[in-house]
């Protein structure tokens, strides 16, 4: 799941993706004291290296942290765990409606919470689309 930015999701590496042919140039930057323990703060917070942080911090078009990427992943990734629930689910009711003839009464609240479930993926994925 490599983007082009290098960030390969929320088990990313603390450091950047190689490239190929290496990185060519170099950039010294002094901080003082202060800077450093609140570059630190940060690089610790968003699980980066500190070369990585001011990087991304000043790469990044729609100066999105790293830390909101990884949100957003899980964000999706538990959407996606819970639509198989609900679809695994409704397979069920489907199951015993085909074996018995009959549909449990819950078929009904089942099928309103997968529509409930499809319009938080619609609206988190429109979300995204939006950056």
């Amino acid at each position: 799941m490599t983007e082009s930015n290098g960030f390969t999701g929320w088990k990313s590496r603390r450091r950047r993706a190689n490239v190929d042919g290496g990185r060519m140039h170099r950039h010294e930057v002094k901080v003082s004291p202060e800077e450093e323990a609140q570059l630190l703060a940060l690089a610790e917070k968003h699980r980066v290296t500190i070369p990585r942080l001011l990087i991304e911090a000043a790469l990044n078009e729609d100066s999105e942290s790293p830390s909101e990427r990884r949100d957003q992943f899980m964000q999706l990734s538990q959407l996606q765990r819970l639509i198989g629930t609900v679809a695994n689910n409704i397979n069920q009711i489907a199951r015993h409606a085909n074996s018995t003839g009959v549909i449990p009464a819950e078929a009904a609240a089942s099928i309103a919470h997968a529509r409930r479930v499809i319009i938080r993926i619609d609206r988190q994925l429109a979300e995204l689309a939006g950056r």
